[in-house]
This record gives C-alpha cells, structure tokens and sequence, in this order.
C-alpha cells in the first residue's frame, strides 16, 4: 500500500494596517502632523510619482509581519499616489521612504524613539526630522554611507531631498516651500482661498462697473449724433 503525502500548506502571512496605537496622543501632535503632511500633498500634488502617508505601516521585510514602524510622516519619491492599506516595500519595487518625520508627545519615551532612529537607519531612511512641539526643539538627521549623521545647524536647514526648510521663529516651527510660501494650516489655507475669492469678486465687480460705464459713454455720444465707430 502506497502512502501518498499530502503537500504542505504554507500558511499566508497577514500584514495588520494598524498596529493598535492611536494616530497621536494629543491636539498639538495631531496638528503638526496634519500641517506637515497635507502641505508636502500640496506641494507634490502635481507629481504622480511622489507618495505621502500619515501614520502607515511600513514593513520594509516580506515574510515579518512584526518587522515594522509608523513614521508620522513619510515621503517616498519614486512611487505612484493612491490607496494603500500599508507600505509594504517589495510591492513598491522595493523602493524605500526616504524621508521620515515624527512628532514628539509627552508619552514618547527615550527608548522608543532610540529604537525608531536604528530602525530608519538599518532600513534605508535618506532623512529624519524629529519636532518636539512643546520645547520647540527640532532634530534632524541624514543619511551619511550607513549612518544617519545628525544635523548640526537645524535652524535654516533645507531639506536635500524635499527642498524645504526649517526656522525656528520664537516659539514655533515655521517650515518653507521650495517656492518661499509658508507651510500653512487647514484654517489658515482656507482664509487665504476666501481672501482670493473675494479679490475676484472685486476685480469681476469693478470690471462690470467700467464696462457699464463704456456702454454708457457710448450711448451718450450716439444721442448727440456722433458714431463712436467713425472717432
């Protein structure tokens, strides 16, 4: 009697999209990271091949699901916007974030962002900003070879990648498009877009007003029997 073996079946690996850790602890960190990330969509909203995410898996190993971290931020040059569940890199042609932010809250221990720094080492990381929003203190760090080489003037620093720059102005983080415009809030944004509806609601108004007011001077000549197309 022959035994026919049946084949081993390797169990499929589940890659979780969330690990269980709320997006921020407080207001204040939320902030910095919506700011941060929508501003860089904005800025980059023009090219298909730029990818920004807020608070997604990366899992950098196919085959460990534990291997992996949530940068707050994350910037991947080379890779098509749109949905995903995770990043995970060997179906995004291994290409790695290159340039990672995180905001700091009351609850981040040493040890953690200790282990957040080796972790954007070892796998690849070109940049990484780290803001602390109640000291007001911002730490960067680039890629050097194998290291991530701290950055030792952060004040005025631009970005070598993303081509922003930083200044820390009195008590708070001011961050800079390539173009000089001034990375600005979801409220801030909509102020400036309602200030430019109402300028050209004023310039469609005042050009009505002048073009009355040529209808009117036409008419004008044209009751003293002179043809404004014979001036």
């Amino acid at each position: 009697m022959i035994q026919q073996l049946s084949p081993q079946i390797t169990p499929e690996i589940i890659y979780p999209d969330s690990d269980g850790e709320p997006m921020a602890d407080n207001t204040e960190q939320f902030k910095w990271i919506v700011l941060i990330k929508e501003n860089l969509e904005i800025w980059f909203a023009t090219d298909v091949n730029v990818f920004v995410a807020g608070n997604l898996l990366w899992y950098p190993v196919k085959g460990n699901e534990k291997l992996r971290q949530a940068p707050d931020i994350m910037v991947v040059l080379g890779r098509p916007k749109g949905k995903r569940g995770s990043y995970q890199q060997w179906q995004e042609e291994n290409v790695i974030p290159q340039v990672v932010f995180e905001i700091l809250s009351p609850g981040n221990r040493s040890k953690q962002m200790f282990e957040k720094l080796l972790f954007y080492q070892r796998y690849g990381v070109q940049e990484y900003y780290i803001y602390d929003p109640e000291r007001n203190e911002l730490t960067g760090f680039v890629r050097s070879e194998d290291w991530l080489e701290p950055i030792e003037k952060i004040n005025g620093w631009s970005s070598p990648l993303l081509q922003i720059r930083f200044e820390l102005i009195e008590n708070n983080l001011e961050i800079y498009r390539p173009d000089g415009r001034r990375f600005l809030s979801p409220v801030e944004l909509e102020q400036r877009a309602e200030e430019e509806h109402q300028r050209a609601e004023e310039a469609i108004a005042q050009l009505a007003k002048e073009q009355q007011l040529y209808q009117d001077l036409l008419a004008k000549l044209r009751d003293r029997g002179i043809d404004p197309e014979q001036l």
